[in-house]
């Protein structure tokens, strides 16, 4: 996105802009423990939202495995708004927290409305945890489905791709 000027409302964000990969592991009380791989792309536009692009495949045979996009919406006074969607139906709506660090950003947010379609699984809460420290990215997802109370289900390190 060169040439573009960065909206002053992103700031707190740069940390986070540009093409992340790595691995991550994911369980839950209700599945069989999995690892997988993890492509994140943040970038902006100009305008005061940055927008996330996450796409995840399996370790080993590289198929597909979940995708979603979403938008971080700075509010400037350290507090952040996401809204994410997923091809499996479901709507994230959370808020939360911008933090600046010596070395880069956390952005903590819980769901403050998580909506599915007809036909999705339903899940009732969401908090997401991202940690950008130089060229290194550590992802953390919550959700309360299926029954279970809200439970730790992913965490993915990923680095900086140049």
């Amino acid at each position: 996105m060169s040439g573009l000027v960065l909206h002053p409302l992103n700031a707190a964000l740069i940390p986070l802009l540009g093409e992340w990969q790595g691995p991550g592991e994911g369980t839950y009380p209700t599945i069989e423990s999995f690892s997988y791989g993890e492509t994140l792309v943040f970038g902006h536009v100009g305008k005061p939202f940055v927008a996330m692009n996450q796409r995840t495949s399996a370790r080993g045979s590289g198929l597909p495995l979940h995708a979603e996009a979403g938008y971080f919406r700075p509010q400037g006074d350290g507090t952040v708004e996401l809204v994410v969607s997923q091809p499996s139906g479901i709507v994230e709506i959370l808020t939360g927290s911008i933090t600046e660090t010596e070395a880069g950003v956390e952005v903590d947010m819980s769901s403050v409305g998580v909506h599915t379609t007809p036909s999705a699984k339903l899940v009732r809460e969401t908090r997401r945890r991202y940690v950008a420290e130089g060229d290194t990215l550590t992802c953390d997802f919550w959700m309360a489905a299926m029954g279970e109370p809200l439970t730790h289900h992913l965490r993915s390190s990923l680095i900086r791709r140049a």
